[in-house]
């Protein structure tokens, strides 16, 4: 039910922005000036709510809390139009209400704009190469139970590997330039961010056709059907 499907991703999107942008306020505040230190709980607390999340609401939604990921399924034809635009509204919508929850709980200013500097070339291949490895990731994935540690591990790992600490999500990136935090991108340097992880999308989709056209598409897919 699309009712359904829509509240699961609205709800997920917002636990995982408040979660990537909660767990930087966190961590910063704890690390005591060290960065490495920090990065490495919001890794961990990223990794383990998207593994939580995906598991739990996969089934429902597919759990996509990406419109990059909804992009890719509408055009393998999991999703229709329709579909996919109400999944990437409600993605925008919740990650942006989860930067408010995670102002909330921390005792934050609500609306904020992030001045973090995150432009350049080699952020924006940083994010088209995370975002790429991630639909390669999710096509090749049977089911939410094995998309959520496989999911979870990339991103994990793109943390640390790619100089823009992998946002790989539209709908994350816009929320987390309305915070002024660790997890903060200013928010000028969004489209630059957008548009490298849509063609990051689009290299992976197409690199995941040709590494696993004998698996049949049916199984590759981690979105139920929506009718």
């Amino acid at each position: 039910m699309l009712r359904r499907a829509l509240i699961a991703e609205g709800l997920g999107s917002m636990l995982l922005a408040a979660t990537v942008i909660g767990s930087g306020i966190m961590a910063e505040r704890l690390a005591g000036g060290n960065l490495a230190v920090a990065l490495l709980a919001n890794t961990a607390a990223t990794v383990a709510v998207l593994a939580t999340l995906i598991a739990l609401l996969g089934p429902i939604s597919g759990a996509h809390f990406n419109p990059a990921v909804s992009l890719v399924e509408a055009l393998r034809g999991k999703l229709t139009l329709r579909h996919t635009v109400a999944y990437v509204i409600v993605q925008i919508v919740g990650c942006c209400l989860g930067a408010l929850l995670a102002h909330a709980m921390f005792e934050l200013p609500l609306l904020q704009a992030s001045v973090h500097m995150r432009t350049g070339p080699a952020q924006w291949l940083s994010e088209a190469v995370a975002t790429a490895g991630l639909i390669v990731v999710v096509v090749g994935s049977a089911g939410p139970s094995e998309a959520a540690w496989r999911v979870s591990a990339w991103i994990g790992a793109a943390y640390w590997f790619t100089a823009s600490t992998s946002f790989a999500n539209p709908a994350i990136t816009i929320a987390r330039s309305l915070s002024n935090t660790f997890a903060g991108i200013a928010p000028a340097h969004v489209p630059g961010f957008v548009v490298s992880q849509v063609c990051g999308a689009v290299v992976g989709l197409i690199v995941a056709k040709f590494l696993l056209s004998t698996k049949p598409l049916a199984d590759a897919s981690i979105a139920p059907s929506i009718r």
